[in-house]
């Protein structure tokens, strides 16, 4: 898969996948701003709509095609093992960071795989399957930034994503902003400030 990695100097490492019609470069200042000393593995999404990368493909808006979830959320978790393999990183101190289709692709690989990941920031996030076989999420901290102005998330799918994810014993912060589908200065410095007090 296409990506960008940059190595950091505190064994820790911020794996971010980006929302729909962005690039393995459009997050890697959050990156930098969330923990300047940190390996950054940035990864540009394997499917394309219209021109615009994306993670997998979806049939209309809020409808995911779920045979391309499946398959990109198994091919996204290949490619991340063998990475912290290649570039000498520990997923168990890795954190995932996603926007909107990211965040989806992120929290699909939560509830397919065992703690796949130390942490993990989703803004944004829908359901993206309730299929799943239960995984093990024991240990791992989720905190997701939910609009409750957002036309593009379904109103009650962070409340659910957040069951899913409690119902697999992961420690799970859920805020609400004020906000619609955009991120916002204000949630990037509480994702900052959530990242160094759950070092």
């Amino acid at each position: 898969m296409k990506h960008v990695y940059e190595q950091g100097s505190n064994g820790k490492t911020l794996i971010m996948l980006h929302g729909t019609g962005g690039d393995e470069y459009d997050l890697i200042p959050l990156a930098k701003h969330i923990d300047p000393h940190a390996n950054i593995l940035s990864i540009r999404g394997n499917v394309q709509e219209y021109g615009m990368p994306r993670f997998f493909k979806r049939l209309a808006m809020g409808v995911f095609d779920m045979e391309s979830l499946s398959e990109e959320t198994e091919n996204l978790y290949n490619f991340i093992h063998e990475s912290a393999i290649n570039y000498g990183f520990e997923l168990s101190l890795a954190t995932v960071i996603g926007y909107s289709n990211g965040a989806n692709i992120a929290a699909s690989i939560l509830l397919t795989y065992d703690a796949v990941f130390g942490k993990a920031i989703l803004f944004r996030p829908m359901v993206p399957r309730r299929d799943q076989d239960i995984t093990n999420l024991n240990q791992v901290r989720i905190v997701m930034y939910a609009g409750k102005h957002d036309q593009t998330v379904p109103e009650y799918d962070p409340d659910t994503l957040k069951g899913f994810f409690e119902a697999r014993h992961a420690m799970v912060d859920l805020v609400w902003l004020n906000e619609g589908h955009q991120l916002t200065r204000d949630e990037l410095e509480q994702a900052k400030t959530w990242y160094h007090e759950h070092a």
